[in-house]
């Protein structure tokens, strides 16, 4: 397969720096602060939407390059084995991140937004609003990942 370059449009900026403490991401305030190349109104109309997708590079997490094996979700014993694209960690040929978050302000080149799992610093390679016509019905997972997920983005 043929690779490809990805420059990122931007920073994360928050409180958070330990990429180990993987909880507890509900009440996090992020400021993406994008690029100067794209201009002061390149997040004009955003402030319209109520949520933003924010792509991100697990930049912090080293590559083991093995993909093959199936592995406990998030590194517990006490879950079922996963492909790695059953997941949605850092463990994946690219490292790449996307989490949907509540938009609380948009001010120039600077998009403040909640519950962006990512900690200071994070490369941000793409910004996408939220349409309900992308936000597909009655979504099916297993039921261990919502017991698994009960903290992850609580405050």
């Amino acid at each position: 397969m043929s690779g490809f370059e990805i420059t990122a449009i931007g920073t994360v900026r928050n409180d958070r720096t330990d990429i180990q403490h993987s909880d507890n991401w509900g009440a996090v305030r992020s400021t993406i602060v994008v690029d100067e190349r794209f201009g002061e109104a390149c997040l004009q109309g955003l402030e319209e939407f109520s949520h933003v997708e924010v792509l991100f590079v697990f930049d912090r997490f080293p590559d083991d390059g093995d993909h093959r094996e199936p592995r406990p979700y998030r590194g517990r014993a006490d879950l079922p084995p996963m492909g790695v694209f059953a997941g949605r960690g850092p463990r994946r040929p690219n490292r790449i991140g996307v989490t949907c978050c509540r938009i609380e302000s948009v001010d120039g080149r600077e998009l403040t937004v909640v519950g962006l799992d990512a900690v200071s610093g994070t490369p941000v390679i793409d910004l996408k609003p939220v349409l309900e016509e992308f936000v597909p019905p009655n979504v099916r997972q297993p039921e261990w990942v919502s017991s698994m997920m009960s903290e992850y983005f609580q405050p």
